[in-house]
């Protein structure tokens, strides 16, 4: 197999040759067909998250084919398409996992932090912890929906019936989000870099009623908002924009330091709220609604060997929608 490796903080991804892995008990062989890059991929890059297992193959956003299975996992997921997801594994055990909570277990396994993810050619994942993509015939168009597609909608969820939603930050999650807030009856309103007219364009063709940058307000006062920049300035910026008894969702896995605030922006019952991680209830949720919107990604694809380049054009802002590796 090939794979493009992170061997330490702060460094590139370097294409390495190694033996083709083999699943083990609970486990799926899987033939990668597409991975996402996602921001988290950036952080990781970044090594500003905690308990990264170098060296590492990132990616988290996985379509593939399954070429083995390990003892326990039924021989009729050999052929089919599934998708694997950021949250890897869980202990099955601790009060969270008791609790129907599992994004928030004790002891997680990351694809692509913990366990090594889908920049490559092959990948093997937790049978219980990859999902069936049957009828998801691009796996190009599917692959943002593992982590953009389940993180937006896991942030959905928390802002409950709003029906004013704004989202800082329009990339991969926001311009999958807002095709769904649009088929729910919501309004969604676009914030983004300040003067970025391709955002604001591409946000418009997908539904929103109002666009601007960060630094403006909008025409009336929202219900939510959804922050996916990892900026912590946004947080007293989107308070200042929802209503009474409004919420402010924080998307991402890592944010920039919340600045300091007058308590007048938080008091008459607005809340702020984070988003961590995803249960395999939000994906079952969420890849079965994706096809009735129907969802369709704005994406731009890289060879396996250009991930770098990839990754360097993410934090550019040098595509609209989401960048896809196929090998």
């Amino acid at each position: 197999m090939k794979a493009m490796v992170l061997s330490s903080p702060g460094g590139l991804l370097h294409l390495e040759q190694r033996p083709d892995p083999r699943p083990g008990p609970g486990d799926m062989l899987i033939r990668v067909e597409a991975c996402g890059v996602c921001r988290t991929d950036v952080h990781i890059l970044d090594g500003e998250l905690p308990g990264i297992s170098h060296p590492i193959v990132p990616g988290h956003e996985i379509v593939g084919i399954v070429e083995a299975v390990g003892t326990g996992v039924p021989a009729a997921r050999l052929g089919t398409r599934v998708g694997v997801p950021w949250l890897g594994g869980t202990c099955g055990h601790c009060p969270y996992c008791a609790s129907e909570r599992e994004n928030l277990c004790d002891r997680p396994v990351f694809t692509g932090l913990t366990r090594d993810g889908g920049f490559a050619t092959q990948v093997v994942a937790s049978a219980d912890f990859s999902f069936p993509l049957k009828g998801f015939d691009d796996p190009v168009a599917a692959a943002p929906l593992l982590c953009a597609g389940l993180i937006g909608w896991r942030s959905l969820k928390l802002c409950g019936d709003a029906h004013r939603i704004g989202l800082y930050g329009f990339g991969a999650a926001a311009h999958i989000l807002a095709q769904v807030c649009r088929w729910q009856g919501r309004e969604v309103y676009a914030f983004t870099s300040p003067r970025d007219a391709a955002a604001q364009a591409h946000a418009r063709s997908l539904g929103a009623i109002w666009t601007g940058g960060s630094d403006e307000a909008p025409p009336r006062s929202l219900d939510a908002a959804i922050l996916f920049a990892p900026v912590g300035d946004l947080v007293p910026t989107a308070l200042k924009v929802v209503r009474k008894g409004g919420r402010v969702v924080c998307g991402g896995i890592h944010m920039s330091d919340i600045p300091s605030f007058p308590y007048k922006l938080l008091w008459e019952e607005r809340q702020i709220l984070s988003v961590a991680n995803l249960t395999r209830e939000d994906a079952r949720e969420f890849l079965a609604l994706a096809p009735m919107v129907p969802v369709k990604t704005t994406t731009t694809v890289y060879a396996l060997s250009a991930a770098n380049e990839a990754i360097a054009d993410l934090r550019a802002g040098a595509f609209q929608g989401a960048a896809v590796l196929v090998p």
